[in-house]
């Protein structure tokens, strides 16, 4: 529970500073947004990853496209397949985001002190690597 007090904080910052720069997307969106690889994602992919149905991630990735936050198109390496990628309006969006969690990093860190800070940060990577299969 106390991670995700602090990732809700994290989230909700995020989520503020996106829509005070203009950007209407909403947090179901952004968590799915935030899972599309730099490279592009296939659905099935994003889906997985976000926990949700694939017709749920469909819905949502159509209305980020509608948004120009991200595009659809021929996966190069399979025809067949699409690849959903970030537009650079999304990049735009993903730019805000990071400027408002450094914010937050901050404030942690003028809270705690560099060093637990960091002590943190560092526990954190670590953890990642038993907790997040979709990194």
């Amino acid at each position: 529970m106390l991670a995700f007090l602090a990732y809700r904080q994290v989230e909700m910052r995020s989520m503020a500073a996106v829509e005070a720069a203009g950007h209407t997307i909403t947090l179901s969106q952004a968590r799915l947004f935030e899972r599309v690889n730099p490279e592009g994602s296939r659905l099935t992919e994003l889906a997985e990853s976000a926990q949700l149905t694939k017709q749920s991630a469909a819905y949502l990735v159509d209305e980020l496209i509608a948004a120009g936050y991200l595009r659809r198109s021929r996966d190069p390496e399979d025809g067949r397949a699409k690849l959903i990628t970030i537009t650079d309006r999304g990049y735009e969006v993903i730019a805000v985001a990071r400027r408002s969690e450094a914010e937050v990093e901050e404030e942690w860190s003028n809270h705690l002190g560099d060093e637990s800070f960091d002590t943190l940060r560092r526990l954190l990577i670590e953890l990642r690597e038993i907790t997040d299969p979709f990194r």
